[in-house]
């Protein structure tokens, strides 16, 4: 009986693989942490470096917001994985024409493969639920020209996403409360539509950061930075959250529930806090910067779900590697990352910066240099302790 179960399980393994007509799920994030690589500055380290320090963090996930060749040349052969951007200034163009979404993703992702790890297409960013009509109306078609062209171009393994910001939500408190917004849900339910068909994720923009810069007086600042606080209780669900981030993230689980995709993941494709900010944004500080990102660390490394979706494992990418000083807006904007222009460590949550990189490197090229020296000299001696004896 066992081994007639055994033989229909495996034909039907069989079927599955090679049914042209079921999708394949691309995954384009192993683990749990990940990080934003943004590069709006002119004086941060050269992609070759920026390598160096994420393999010496054991950072695997990277995503960027563009498909810069100097980026994707140096993270060949590093077994880094990285999720590319199609620009927000591209997202019409591309819906408009699909050779024009061939040809980008032709020369942009399909030229660096295989060597370099490129494992998703993040196709705009936050489109939805802002001020530019005519691009939220183009994303859909956008992500769907450059999906089509990976398959035209024989590409597999590669995952397309857009990622949202809460503007898309009408109101996110309590979670299971929340639901799309009306203006955004008529353009969103085609997205999720088409991502369910293809097992995209839904990729949001989750800061709780933001949350309580505008609402000090309703949030405790412990409950957005993961410390110790009574937190609070959903009504409906009688569900209790202990950090703000799980409630932000159970909130778009309640809204794809209520636009009919309870099935869906959220992956947190950006989170974090800044180090510095104007005289509005008093909480921006390198000790709530460090707080967040500390406590944020152990929490993803828990390896466990939000209270609502306690079975799937919370993934986020981490805003950002660097301080960015050419970002335009608040002070804040500029001041996100967790390692300054310099490669240095803006505080420690257990990394270290660029020196100390370098410096393990060539301590270990040195220790090798000593190490081949003291066997040269080993080898040398033996051979004249060799020679005397022969002689005698």
């Amino acid at each position: 009986m066992k081994i007639g179960l055994i033989v229909v399980r495996f034909f039907f393994m069989l079927l599955v693989i090679f049914n042209p007509n079921v999708q394949q799920t691309a995954k384009a994030f192993t683990g749990t942490y990940g990080i934003n690589y943004g590069r709006i500055a002119d004086n941060i380290p050269s992609p070759d470096k920026v390598v160096k320090l994420l393999r010496a963090a054991k950072i695997k996930n990277v995503r960027i917001y563009d498909a810069e060749p100097s980026v994707l040349n140096a993270f060949k052969g590093t077994g880094l994985e990285l999720v590319v951007g199609l620009p927000n200034g591209f997202v019409k163009e591309m819906s408009a024409n699909a050779d024009h979404a061939l040809n980008w993703v032709k020369d942009n992702v399909k030229a660096f493969l295989p060597d370099t790890r490129i494992v998703g297409i993040a196709v705009g960013n936050e489109v939805l639920g802002g001020s530019d009509n005519e691009l939220e109306v183009a994303l859909l078609n956008a992500v769907k020209n450059i999906y089509n062209a990976t398959k035209k171009l024989g590409i597999s393994g590669v995952q397309i996403s857009t990622a949202h910001s809460q503007a898309v939500f009408a109101d996110s408190f309590p979670p299971s409360y929340c639901v799309f917004k009306d203006g955004v849900a008529q353009l969103m339910k085609p997205l999720l539509e088409f991502f369910s068909k293809i097992g995209s994720p839904f990729c949001l923009n989750a800061y709780p950061f933001l949350a309580y810069t505008y609402n000090p007086d309703k949030i405790d600042i412990n409950y957005a930075l993961f410390e110790p606080t009574k937190g609070i209780v959903d009504n409906r669900t009688h569900l209790h959250y202990d950090n703000l981030l799980d409630a932000q993230i159970d909130a778009a689980y309640a809204a794809l529930e209520d636009a009919g995709f309870s099935n869906m993941e959220v992956i947190v494709t950006e989170t974090g806090w800044a180090s510095d900010g104007d005289e509005n944004e008093p909480a921006a500080t390198p000790s709530n910067a460090r707080t967040y990102n500390y406590n944020l660390r152990k929490r993803l490394a828990k390896r466990k779900g939000t209270p609502l979706r306690p079975k799937k494992m919370l993934k986020a990418y981490i805003f950002a590697l660097f301080n960015e000083y050419q970002k335009t807006g608040q002070s804040s904007e500029r001041n996100f990352g967790l390692f300054k222009a310099d490669g240095s460590i803006s505080y420690d949550i257990g990394f270290s910066g660029l020196q100390d990189v370098s410096a393990a490197s060539s301590l270990s090229s040195l220790k090798g240099i000593r190490a081949q020296a003291y066997y040269l000299t080993v080898i040398a001696i033996t051979t004249s302790i060799s020679v005397l004896l022969s002689r005698l």
